[in-house]
């Protein structure tokens, strides 16, 4: 029998930790379940003992995997059990995440690969609780020549200037641009003040041969689009 106390308890999480590996490397995308995955990344932090706490604390505390993987590192570290190295673990493999989904949105026409862009913006915005104002820069190819972020908070004409987005466009060589803000209510629905921006930039650009291809509204999982409503 194993001598009771702290070794047998090192000696079971050893265990554990072999199998989720084991797991994690032979079965496929759903080999392990979302506290699994946050297990596995918080070994960095905790060379023994049990994760599976600090797992499920996150996913209580933050929602969801995503919602875990979008949070602040110093909001992370309020989670007992988590740490300093805990929470780079995480937010490497965030940023592992966001990476390559811009990857993706980098190599190839924008408009020919809107799904990965979708795809690309919901995991960078979509958990945010704040509102976060971006342009997207484009070349005459629809490339993405610069993601720039013009503005945190509630978006009007007081905070982004049609001007100055136009002005940059031309700055930079670019001869289209998209729109992208979240909502962290999670109602994605565009509001009359995302309207009349929109439309005041899409014009100002109109003078200067600047297109404004879309605005598109991120919120959580969920996306509208204005072009597809016909409000641009």
């Amino acid at each position: 029998m194993p001598p009771s106390g702290t070794n047998s308890a090192v000696h079971s999480g050893t265990g554990h930790r072999a199998r989720l590996r084991a797991r994690l490397l032979s079965g496929g995308d759903e080999a392990l379940a979302d506290y699994e995955l946050l297990e596995f990344l918080l070994f960095a932090g905790m060379r023994q003992g049990d994760t599976k706490p600090a797992a499920k604390a996150l996913i209580a505390r933050f929602g969801s995997l995503t919602g875990v993987l979008n949070a602040d590192p110093d909001a992370l570290k309020q989670v007992p059990g988590v740490g300093d190295a805990g929470a780079a673990a995480i937010r490497s493999v965030s940023l592992a995440a966001r990476r390559m989904m811009r990857g993706k949105v980098m190599d190839q026409p924008v408009l020919g690969s809107w799904q990965a862009l979708l795809e690309y913006l919901a995991i960078d915005m979509g958990a945010l609780t704040r509102e976060r104002v971006r342009v997207l820069y484009l070349d005459t190819r629809n490339r993405l020549l610069n993601d720039h972020l013009a503005h945190e908070g509630t978006i009007d004409e007081a905070a982004i200037h049609p001007r100055e987005v136009i002005r940059k466009a031309m700055d930079i060589g670019a001869s289209a641009l998209i729109l992208v803000h979240n909502h962290p209510s999670g109602n994605p629905e565009p509001s009359r003040a995302d309207i009349a921006i929109t439309n005041r930039i899409a014009e100002a650009g109109r003078h200067l041969g600047i297109t404004v291809h879309d605005h598109v509204i991120v919120a959580g999982n969920a996306h509208v689009s204005l072009r597809s409503k016909g409000l641009i």
